[in-house]
């Protein structure tokens, strides 16, 4: 049962609800994936109860009841929130990748203009008209979709490698290691090891967002936690990070649709 679940957030409170706590777990599904679900302790709450919106899964346990209760009762209910996850799922935001027909590809927020080209392999490169898209006409969607895997997680770190330098003076340490990869919701996390995963879709929106979810984990390094000194150091460093977490909470989604879509399942 520990397995399928992990504690991720700590306690988190806003004037008007002090008695309100709220974490966040991560359920596997059958299918492999991982899901958050946020956890929420309300007084007013009667009984348990499981939802799911635009905003994600939400589990509501009354007072009373416990981790254990809540637990079993996301066990029981795992199919059902696949379900509804699947439904609420956006599939149709982008055209999918299609050798000489896709015209644009997102990139830092903007659709860039794409042209299509043979040559001795897939690539993906930049010149001052837009990207090219390099192939060489035999191979197959897998080879298209990992040149275009590689083109995003190139310019994924070309941002960090720009944006790291100037908050690692303030931390303890270096993240031991940073990878890029498809996560099924969240944004980015620090292992105990150092290692610093993200979301390879943040490259594909705005770079304030992006910079956002980086210097969030980076401030892990100084709290394991949510607490509000976590978030004091967050402000400290990023003052604007309210506008970037309602950013993720309207167009979330639909980053993560796109590189879905586009590279695949496997990115």
């Amino acid at each position: 049962m520990s397995s399928l679940l992990r504690l991720l957030l700590t306690k988190s409170e806003a004037p008007g609800t002090r008695n309100i706590t709220r974490d966040t777990v991560a359920l596997a599904l059958d299918d492999g994936s991982e899901v958050e679900v946020v956890r929420v302790r309300d007084p007013r709450a009667r009984r348990l109860r499981l939802s799911v919106d635009e905003r994600g899964a939400r589990l509501t346990l009354p007072p009373r009841a416990s981790a254990v209760s809540g637990t079993r009762f996301l066990e029981q209910h795992r199919d059902w929130l696949a379900a509804q996850l699947r439904a609420h799922a956006i599939d149709d935001l982008v055209m999918p990748l299609e050798r000489g027909v896709t015209p644009a590809l997102p990139l830092r927020g903007v659709m860039q203009p794409l042209r299509w080209e043979t040559g001795r392999f897939a690539c993906v490169v930049r010149d001052d008209h837009g990207l090219v898209f390099r192939h060489t006409g035999r191979g197959g969607d897998a080879a298209l979709r990992r040149a275009l895997r590689d083109f995003y997680e190139g310019e994924a770190r070309a941002d960090i490698g720009a944006w790291l330098p100037r908050y690692l003076p303030t931390l303890p340490r270096a993240p031991a290691r940073i990878r890029l990869k498809a996560m099924s919701s969240q944004w980015g996390s620090l292992a105990p090891d150092g290692t610093l995963a993200l979301d390879l879709s943040l490259v594909l929106g705005r770079p304030s967002a992006f910079e956002y979810v980086l210097v969030h984990e980076l401030c892990h390094l100084l709290h394991a936690d949510h607490s509000l000194a976590f978030w004091a150091q967050v402000e400290a460093r990023f003052p604007q990070w309210r506008d970037e977490r309602d950013w993720f909470r309207i167009h979330g989604r639909r980053l993560k649709a796109m590189l879905r879509q586009l590279s695949g399942p496997t990115a």
